[in-house]
């Protein structure tokens, strides 16, 4: 199978990305930063999540970032949602766009929401046959499709079977994240084989954290199988606040250098990019986990503050 002639960029740094920082961002400044993210040729920004501002205090007031930038045309801002509860709040703030998310792992799901798979995936159909009756996209993500923190590794067979329920739903595509960051490249290549012989790979997307600095390795391996839509977070900023050990996800600028490298499109432009996520880290008073923008040397912007 042949590369994809361009590649889209989820950038879910709004959403992933800040949930795990120790600082939270007010509205305000989550809005100016997806902004700045949109000024670099982002069109998927993963605005926040629905979830409970105590479970999650990182992402609370979604509802007011939403209501700042849902009339800016061309942006897509997908909502991450728990429950119907959250649904109901999504739309009362405009959402057209929305996530739900089931874990691969029994464990992990019981310690990310306090119940098991079958269960998560019983609200997950109730959301989706919902949003989907009121016009709303769906995203589906799967987590801990490489390894959980709590079980170890998880069977190629189970992840199938989860991306295949999800599609079943309704959901447009499935977002395979490895949350612990524990994939290398053969193992990749060979879950999304599997799993694009039953779902297509037309309707998947990655998902990689970096814990064992793998992601980058992990995406170009799945590449050659046509992958064609990668998540991915300004800064490296995230990881999991149920997942033991997670680092930061694929870090975006990281990402737009190699596929500019290969000359796979992504209309991203890399240093408007990387300014953006000088300013995030600024405002979180952290460092920068991209190598890019290391290099490129902006990592002085990304000094921690007193």
């Amino acid at each position: 199978m042949s590369r994809a002639a361009a590649i889209r960029i989820v950038e879910v740094g709004p959403h992933d990305g800040l949930q795990n920082e120790a600082k939270a961002l007010p509205p305000a400044a989550r809005v100016a930063l997806i902004e700045a993210l949109a000024a670099a040729g982002l069109t998927i920004i993963a605005d926040g999540s629905f979830a409970s501002p105590a479970k999650v205090p990182q992402l609370a007031g979604t509802d007011e970032v939403l209501a700042s930038l849902k009339s800016r045309a061309g942006l897509t801002l997908p909502v991450l949602l728990p429950n119907a509860m959250g649904l109901a709040a999504a739309q009362l703030a405009g959402a057209r766009n929305i996530a739900i998310f089931a874990a691969a792992s029994d464990s992990f799901s019981r310690a990310n929401i306090g119940r098991g798979i079958e269960a998560s995936l019983a609200d997950d159909r109730l959301v989706v046959a919902d949003a989907l009756a009121a016009g709303l996209a769906v995203r589906g993500y799967s987590s801990c499709v490489r390894g959980c923190p709590f079980e170890g590794r998880v069977a190629v067979a189970t992840v199938v079977r989860l991306a295949s329920t999800l599609m079943d739903m309704g959901c447009s595509e499935v977002s395979l994240g490895d949350t612990i960051g524990v994939g290398t490249p053969d193992e990749a290549k060979a879950l999304v084989r599997a799993i694009g012989s039953e779902i297509g790979i037309d309707r998947m997307a990655l998902h990689f954290h970096d814990a064992y600095g793998q992601a980058l390795a992990d995406v170009l391996a799945c590449l050659d199988l046509g992958i064609g839509t990668l998540d991915a977070s300004v800064a490296g900023l995230g990881g999991c606040p149920y997942a033991p050990g997670a680092s930061g996800n694929l870090a975006a600028e990281d990402l737009v250098y190699m596929l500019d490298g290969l000359g796979l499109p992504s209309w991203v432009d890399l240093e408007k990019l990387v300014a953006a996520g000088a300013m995030a880290c600024r405002a979180l008073g952290t460092q920068t986990r991209s190598r890019t923008a290391q290099a490129l040397g902006k990592e002085s912007a990304c000094l921690k503050v007193g």
